[in-house]
């Protein structure tokens, strides 16, 4: 038995949360405006933090928001605001027991550990606003940046890598 077969046995439920560049100026409104449980998050994270987040996550400005050294915990508040909103409406929390499964894409996976119990939010918070920090610092000293490559064979990327390398 392959471990999709696996856990499509023993999982109900997967939740699947977002790496860094979802961010975007008001990702949580529309839940804090209808859920005291997502409002509690945003100032659980200001009152952890020791800033307003929630302020820029609602309000920006968008340059700010995106900078890695708040994306990052802006992220983990969206994810834990939105799993407030699911509890409150369905009951069901991703660590709500057998029976769900959590994963996260890159900064996502610590919205995961948070999910399953295995990270609190506080400690996450703390975690992800420090790696930000670290990502932002590293970036100064060594700066680059990321790209996907699509379409292309091996050898094509060699090339234009080669080409790249020699400039």
């Amino acid at each position: 038995m392959s471990v999709f077969s696996l856990l499509s046995v023993v999982c109900n439920t997967g939740f699947l949360f977002p790496g860094q560049g979802s961010q975007h100026v008001g990702m949580v409104a529309e839940l804090a405006a209808a859920y005291p449980a997502a409002r509690a998050a945003l100032q659980e994270a200001d009152d952890t933090l020791g800033f307003a987040l929630s302020r820029l996550m609602l309000e920006g400005p968008e340059e700010d928001l995106t900078d890695t050294i708040n994306a990052q915990p802006a992220l983990l508040v969206a994810s834990v605001a939105v799993m407030a909103a699911l509890a409150a409406e369905t009951g069901q929390l991703p660590s709500g027991g057998s029976g769900n499964f959590v994963a996260g894409h890159s900064m996502g996976e610590y919205s995961a550990l948070v999910a399953a119990g295995s990270l609190s939010y506080a400690d996450g918070l703390r975690l992800v606003r420090e790696r930000g920090r670290l990502m932002k610092e590293a970036g100064t000293h060594a700066p680059g940046m990321m790209a996907a490559v699509l379409g292309l064979d091996e050898a094509r990327v060699a090339e234009l890598c080669a080409e790249i390398a020699a400039t």
